[in-house]
């Protein structure tokens, strides 16, 4: 039986660690190299080109949605399992349409990790239950997300325009020009819905995109 080989993407080195040993101990796992930033993980996975990759989703930075979407521009067959706290079916959505092929969450049992990267190694999607049923449950209520509106690439600049990063640090972290960032602020808010950018930051806690430790209504943002 040949070994499957992991890049491991997380901004927690005790995270990192733990897992890490948690496959290892399996047998027919080895974690071959680890990451904790999206550029990062671009790099390594070109340098290594494992068999899988477990991808968290909130890095420092570029967030994960943006380490999957270059990863798959360069290989169009890399397994990517998402492994994140983020409960959110707007989030899952986009991750698999970034090009991920499993969403596992943390509150998983440990032997779901095992099974979920088995499975991505072997070309099978894998969805944690917890997962399955926020997507039911978010299609039978039939209730919008602002962020399904959104691709990738626009969902990442939304969170990193939310989290308070300037056109300048956005452009760095994406490479991409300050006239393109400017241009998809204005194109999210339109699409979105967002009157202003106190706006744009509810708009980004209500879909799930981060925590950002604030809670108000719609009406207290203008």
């Amino acid at each position: 039986m040949s070994v499957i080989s992991i890049l491991m993407v997380d901004d927690h080195p005790v995270v990192l660690e733990g897992y890490s040993r948690l496959l290892e101990r399996q047998g027919g796992f080895r974690v071959c190299v680890q990451a904790d930033n999206a550029a990062r993980a671009y790099q390594l996975y070109k340098d290594h080109q494992p068999d899988v990759v477990i991808m968290d989703l909130a890095l420092q930075g570029a967030g994960g949605l943006e380490a999957v979407r270059q990863i798959r521009e360069w290989d169009q067959q890399a397994r990517i399992l998402i492994f994140t706290m983020h409960l959110c079916a707007a989030f899952a959505l986009k991750a698999f349409e970034a090009g991920a092929v499993g969403y596992l969450t943390k509150s998983s049992e440990p032997g779901e990790l095992v099974k979920a990267v088995a499975a991505v190694a072997n070309g099978r999607r894998f969805l944690s239950g917890d997962t399955a049923r926020v997507l039911a449950a978010d299609r039978l209520s039939g209730a919008a997300n602002p962020i399904s509106e959104l691709g990738p690439r626009a969902t990442e600049i939304f969170r990193l325009l939310a989290s308070g990063m300037d056109t300048e640090t956005i452009a760095r972290l994406l490479n991409l020009s300050h006239k393109t960032v400017r241009n998809q602020h204005y194109a999210i808010k339109a699409k979105i819905g967002a009157r202003n950018d106190a706006h744009l930051v509810w708009q980004a806690l209500e879909s799930g995109l981060f925590d950002g430790g604030l809670r108000t209504t719609p009406e207290e943002c203008g």
